[in-house]
């Protein structure tokens, strides 16, 4: 099927071409200095000592070495924050840098300028020590943009290598690996990797050369013989971009983890410039969950989807059809009238949109009324990414005079871009997901419905779970608060527009959209932003929804409901509760 993503194998690179072109050797050396200090300095629980040490090349040799202690594991909460920080510095440097591009002057890296903002604050998780197996709070699927990602959550330590490995007694073994070539064939219940070991390659004059059982290469050998696991991260990459600076932010998922994996086998052969490299074959061990491509390969393949209840839920309503599937058992989804943009009866009299006057586009840096209500800054990078959550933003609209396509400040407006599927859930009733991967600040869709008055919402008991009170309490605002030092001095000081509390709220029970799906959830992958651009009333804004972490494909798209027990009651007065079945592992138990 055509409109399923095609996944391709990734470059060696993991930045932007015509991005890093300059001394980005020296960068990544002095970056690779930086994450071997953090992880040794000031751990010991005793003071250096001797140990023997073999190199694997024939001969031992005494080294100084401090013996680590377990600092404590991150939770899944802890994990989530920390990268959402950290591609939320991301996202604002990137937005400087696209400003910034037309008179060439540049943030080489933003990537490594990201990292070491946080570790300045220190904000990086502090893993303490390598470790085989699972790393605590990542699961298998989860999706990165950056090798930098894999440092900040103790997943993978080298920056360019592909192979990481730790000390266990007089051995050397592997911890994990970056694999980014070839599985791609075999993504159909192919558990097997034929990984290719690290050294010899030619570069600058320099010939190809054989490999050599040391190292990397030889920390995978010795995992063969004592049975350890090996954490496999695959080098995924599905490109959408047109310029550089999209490039990198536009990669639906750069890496992805898979899982672990037990080295069974290896061997040498001629490699494809002649010389002489080592071949491993990694076997996935069983009872993991699977990598969601493969269920999408299944997709693409079959005749057929199966469960397809309904081919567009929209019925052409939307700019990309979503079909409604259910695996579960015969139902469909209830009827509803589809509501594909929120509208704003005049009875209540919305104020009026001011334009401005920029016929060649938007900018930050020029004198741009929408610009100013933002607070100085265009609140999206060129990509359409959201650079970070605030109260309320203002999109350009209907009254403004710059080109209504290519705009960067016009994202949420032009409606749903992804691939979004309807399906039944196990035991939460209908859900939303997406059928390619989302890069964390990505639109999702609007949620739409019947505009009513407060007064008017709570005489409709019965289905609280399809009403939207419009306030600005629906996100997590703790990676913003935590953060609030270091984006203060990223972020322009003019203060940004807030909603006012004009007691309104949105019933998409009989009249809706896709939104209307989304399901709650206690650690959501989704924020709700306030948007204005067809009017400027701030009592009632649009509830545009983004990506608050890259999701992987098939991933249920869940926000907070924000329900508080003994807040919501029915018809009688009585307090309602409903449980929670979100199944995270930080899950309330009700709302």
């Amino acid at each position: 099927m055509s409109s399923f993503p095609r996944r391709r194998k990734s470059a060696t690179r993991d930045w932007p071409a015509g991005c890093g072109t300059k001394g980005e050797e020296e960068e990544e050396e002095e970056f690779e200095k930086s994450i071997n200090k953090r992880l040794f300095k000031e751990k010991c629980e005793e003071p250096l000592v001797m140990k023997r040490f073999s190199n694997g090349e024939g001969s031992n040799s005494l080294r100084l070495e401090k013996k680590l202690f377990r600092v404590g594991d991150a939770t899944p909460s802890e994990v989530k924050k920390t990268l959402s920080m950290y591609q939320t510095i991301c996202r604002i440097l990137l937005r400087d840098e696209e400003g910034k591009s037309k008179d060439g002057t540049r943030i080489r890296r933003i990537d490594y300028a990201s990292w070491k903002i946080m570790k300045d604050n220190n904000r990086l998780i502090d893993t303490g020590y390598k470790r085989l197996g699972n790393v605590p709070g990542v699961e298998v699927g989860d999706e990165y943009h950056y090798r930098v990602e894999l440092c900040l959550i103790g997943l993978h330590h080298q920056t360019q290598g592909g192979i990481d490995y730790m000390d266990r007694g007089d051995k050397i073994l592997a911890t994990s690996i970056v694999a980014s070539g070839g599985y791609d064939d075999k993504m159909d219940g192919s558990n097997i990797l034929i990984y290719t070991g690290q050294g010899g390659e030619p570069g600058r004059g320099k010939k190809a050369t054989d490999q050599e059982l040391k190292r990397g290469n030889l920390a995978l050998k010795n995992s063969m013989e004592e049975g350890t696991p090996v954490r496999v991260i695959r080098g995924f990459k599905e490109t959408k971009g047109q310029s550089w600076s999209e490039a990198r932010m536009n990669m639906a998922a750069a890496l992805v983890y898979d899982g672990l994996y037990l080295v069974k086998d290896y061997w040498k052969e001629r490699g494809c410039h002649g010389n002489y490299v080592f071949k491993y074959k990694l076997e996935r061990i069983e009872g993991q969950p699977e990598l969601a491509m493969k269920e999408l390969k299944k997709f693409s393949k079959a005749s057929a989807r199966e469960g397809v209840c309904m081919y567009d839920v929209s019925q052409g309503a939307e700019n990309m059809r979503i079909s409604a599937v259910n695996t579960i058992d015969n139902e469909r989804p209830p009827r509803f009238q589809y509501k594909a943009r929120m509208e704003y009866p005049q009875r209540y009299n919305p104020a009026p949109a001011q334009g401005c006057e920029c016929i060649n586009g938007c900018s930050s840096f020029s004198k741009c009324p929408c610009t100013e209500k933002n607070g100085g800054k265009i609140p999206f990078n060129h990509n359409g990414a959201l650079v970070e959550v605030n109260s309320l933003i203002y999109e350009c609209g209907r009254s403004c005079k710059c080109p209504h396509t290519s705009c960067y400040n016009r994202v949420s407006q032009h409606g749903i871009k992804l691939p979004l599927e309807v399906f039944k859930t196990k035991n939460k009733g209908w859900g939303v997901r997406c059928l390619s991967s989302i890069p964390s600040g990505t639109f999702i869709c609007e949620y739409t419905g019947v505009l009513l008055q407060d007064i008017e919402a709570e005489k409709r008991t019965g289905a609280d779970e399809y009403m939207f009170d419009i306030r600005d309490k629906y996100n997590d605002h703790s990676v913003l608060n935590d953060l609030s030092y270091i984006l203060a001095k990223l972020r322009p000081s003019s203060v940004c527009a807030t909603v006012e509390n004009g007691g309104f709220t949105i019933d998409a029970a009989k009249c809706g959209n896709v939104g209307r799906f989304i399901n709650h959830s206690c650690s959501p992958n989704l924020c709700a932003q306030n948007v204005l651009y067809d009017h400027h009333d701030k009592r009632m804004p649009h509830i545009m929804f983004f990506a608050a972490t890259n999701i992987p494909p098939l991933q249920e798209l869940t926000y907070r409901y924000n329900y508080k027990v003994g807040q919501v009651f029915d018809s009688d007065g009585n307090i309602r509760k409903k449980n929670c079945y979100c199944g995270s592992l930080e899950c309330n138990g009700s709302w």
